[in-house]
C-alpha cells in the first residue's frame, strides 16, 4: 500500500485546511487509519484515527473539537478536515494504515505511511 498525503500549506491561525490522504491499493479499504503528526524536534505523534468503515473515531485531546477524521472508501481517500487551526498545529502530517481493522492511537499498529505533508500555522 502506497500512501500519498496533500493539503498542507501555510494558513493563518483560525483558518481550516484539509488534508488529504490516498491509497494506491483498495486493500487500505479493509484497514484502519490514522493520522498522525511530528513538529521539529519533537516525536511524531497521533492525531486522529478511524476504523475501516469510517466508525469509531478518535482524537488526541489537543484537536479533540477542531479536527475531523474521514474516509471514502470508494475512493480509496482518507481526510483530515482542521478548523480554528492554532500555531501549535504547525507540523507534517502524516497519514497511516493500521495493521488491521480497527481505530489505533499506536504508531506500532500502524504498517504503512506516507510522506507527509506540511502545515503551518502562523500567529
Amino acid at each position: 500500500v502506497q500512501l500519498q498525503a496533500s493539503g498542507g500549506g501555510l494558513v493563518q491561525a483560525g483558518d481550516s485546511l484539509r488534508l488529504s490522504c490516498t491509497a494506491s491499493k483498495r486493500t487500505s479499504s479493509n484497514n484502519g487509519m490514522g493520522w498522525f503528526r511530528q513538529a521539529p524536534g519533537k516525536e511524531r505523534e497521533f492525531v486522529a484515527s478511524i476504523n475501516w468503515r469510517g466508525g469509531s473515531p478518535s482524537y488526541a485531546d489537543s484537536v479533540k473539537g477542531r479536527f475531523t477524521i474521514s474516509r471514502d472508501n470508494a475512493k480509496n481517500i482518507l481526510y483530515l478536515q482542521m478548523n480554528s487551526l492554532k500555531v501549535e498545529d504547525t507540523a507534517v502530517y502524516y497519514c497511516a494504515s493500521a495493521r488491521g481493522a480497527w481505530a489505533s492511537i499506536s504508531r506500532n499498529d500502524y504498517a504503512y505511511w506516507g510522506q507527509g505533508t506540511q502545515v503551518t500555522v502562523s500567529s
